[in-house]
């Protein structure tokens, strides 16, 4: 098992502390015994579900059951591997990493590997945009009145209406035809032929927080279809975690950022000096992204077309930013424009100022949305729009907007303010039950699915895979007593694989460590691994007792003795039995 020394581990968690990191995530965090707790970020509750343990470094969400440590925190927020998780936090304190060896080499050559073709590939495109034969893309920029430089900045190609130009570019660079599927610069067709990716787009390199490329978004010069095509995940591409431009809005600590639709806009904002523009990556936003926003800034400003298509999305986005707390605005293009660059075309950066400054807050562009579709002239009509706005109204956490907005509402439609935020109350309270019995069934339903994930086993064996997991937590509650288990448990006593594997991970570290903590078995597990084992660790605690772990020590013992076939032993394994039986003594 690679896994980091225990000092530098140890080093490296007291110094990057797991509360702080979540304070970095404009995360709120409130007092409570044994540490802090908070609305979980990877889960959607009005409540504070998340734990956040500092001297065990660890958090947990019993709902979700998402837990871990800082780097696994990193993994899951910033899209990063294990290594590049350790490696950012140990650059922030100048630690020195231990040899490769201790990291998991393969994943870090796969995404070194992808950094290494993609940074190729985006000179190739960008050089072929200045020096190619084909000028197209070039007129494109030109005539979207985009400045030399922000070619530069960005980094701008063109990718030539040719199949294999960049393929033979790349293999002669060296790189294999599955080097090249790996990064999705090129793809193989059902004859099993290999084939550029990109074909007579612009293209639109994508670069995360430590400017390095991830993807490739391009652009179509014609109406063919896709009009927009992105990289598909890779070892270091996710798009649902990823925003075009975070890179460059990130850069000066913004207080706001602007949500813009698409790549375009967000240079036409950045040209006309709006530095803290960023776009989602060819699909609606997702609620990673939101908490990635929510890290960076106190606000966002949305600013979406106006059609149908645009306020759809718009809706989506709040209710994203809403669950992760975070503070939103709509703005208005109601003059002869459609996005945000041809409005700064039209009437100048400054006029566009005005219009960021008078952007609406979330909650009345939902209100005013209330009224699509309706006649208010008539009875239906009036009725309909008091339902909604009651929906509207009902999802305000704040008592006091909650209570303005009711004023304001009641005044509208000329009835008293107790008698709406009655209705709005009573029907938040429908609402939040309804939504705690879905969530509570939609938990039911899959809470087998996510556990036969990691233990498959367990749904055969249920009594057995609880008798590991308290003895799992016995032995991370108790490591310096591992010895007296470890002489009575074997590792094939274990019925399921991965607790099985985890005891001998527990059978390798424990003698050696001098207190025990999960991140010591971190670099050795998958994310939704580390879930279980940080869950096993907290919930475990409070139920060791000597009695418990003998009873589960026998369960296991017992059920093993079933399955042997006591007509087919040899006299070893008749004395092996007997010694089992008679080794199950209690655990002090």
């Amino acid at each position: 098992m690679n896994r980091l020394p225990e000092e530098f581990l140890f080093c490296l968690l007291e110094k990057n502390k797991i509360a702080e990191e979540f304070r970095l995530a404009h995360i709120r965090l409130s007092e409570c015994e044994k540490g802090f707790s908070c609305s979980c970020p990877f889960h959607a509750e009005a409540g504070k579900s998340c734990r956040i343990y500092p001297e065990t470094h660890n958090f947990y969400c019993p709902v979700c059951r998402i837990g871990g440590d800082v780097i696994t925190f990193l993994m899951l927020t910033q899209n990063f591997s294990y290594e590049e998780a350790v490696r950012v936090l140990a650059e922030r304190h100048s630690l020195k990493l231990p040899d490769r060896g201790e990291l998991s080499a393969q994943t870090l050559e796969k995404r070194s590997l992808c950094y290494a073709i993609n940074r190729e590939t985006a000179n190739f495109y960008y050089q072929n945009l200045l020096h190619g034969s084909d000028r197209r893309g070039l007129a494109y920029f030109q005539q979207r009145k985009l400045h030399p430089r922000m070619i530069q900045k960005y980094g701008l190609g063109y990718a030539p209406d040719n199949w294999h130009q960049l393929y033979h570019y790349l293999t002669q660079k060296g790189y294999s035809e599955e080097d090249l599927l790996l990064a999705n610069v090129c793809r193989r067709s059902e004859k099993g032929n290999i084939y550029d990716n990109f074909r007579n787009r612009v293209i639109f390199p994508i670069v995360d927080m430590r400017h390095r490329v991830i993807g490739f978004g391009g652009r179509v010069l014609d109406d063919s279809k896709p009009k927009y095509l992105n990289t598909s995940d890779t070892p270091v591409f996710d798009k649902g975690r990823n925003l075009f431009s975070l890179y460059f809005a990130g850069q000066n600590a913004p207080s706001s950022l602007i949500l813009a639709e698409g790549y375009m806009d967000v240079i036409a904002l950045h040209q006309a000096g709006f530095e803290n523009a960023v776009a989602t990556l060819g699909t609606a936003i997702t609620p990673q992204q939101a908490q990635l926003i929510a890290q960076y800034a106190d606000e966002v400003i949305i600013s979406y077309d106006s059609d149908a298509a645009g306020q759809n999305a718009t809706q989506k986005a709040i209710r994203h930013f809403q669950d992760v707390g975070l503070s939103a605005r709509i703005l208005h293009i109601d003059e002869d424009a459609k996005d945000p660059d041809e409005y700064i075309k039209k009437f100048g950066a400054e006029r566009f100022r005005q219009l960021l400054h008078q952007a609406g807050n979330a909650t009345e562009f939902q209100l005013d949305r209330c009224r699509n579709g309706l006649n208010l002239q008539t009875e239906n009509g009036k009725v309909t729009y008091l339902r909604r706005s009651v929906q509207v109204l009902s999802g305000i956490g704040n008592t006091k907007a909650r209570e303005f907005y009711v004023r304001k509402k009641a005044e509208e439609l000329s009835i008293r303010p107790e008698v709406l935020l009655q209705q709005v109350k009573k029907y938040a309270a429908g609402r939040d039950k309804k939504e705690r019995r879905h969530f509570f069934q939609t938990e039911v339903e899959t809470s087998f699915r996510r556990q036969d994930a990691v233990t498959p086993e367990a749904q055969n064996h249920l009594k057995e895979s609880e008798s590991e997991k308290l003895i799992l937590g016995a032995l991370m509650r108790f490591p310096e007593q591992y010895q007296d288990l470890f002489s009575r448990l074997l590792p094939d006593d274990f019925i399921t694989e991965f607790h099985r594997r985890i005891y001998e991970m527990l059978c390798q570290v424990l003698p050696s460590c001098t207190r025990f903590i999960p991140s010591l078995l971190g670099s050795a597990l998958s994310p939704e691994e580390m879930f279980r084992i940080t869950g096993i660790f907290i919930n475990f605690r409070d139920k060791i007792n000597p009695r418990a772990v003998q009873d589960c020590v026998e369960n296991l013992l017992a059920e093993k003795n079933k399955t042997i076939d006591k007509t087919n032993l040899s006299d070893d394994d008749l004395l092996q039995v007997i010694a089992n039986k008679k080794k199950i003594t209690r655990f002090t």
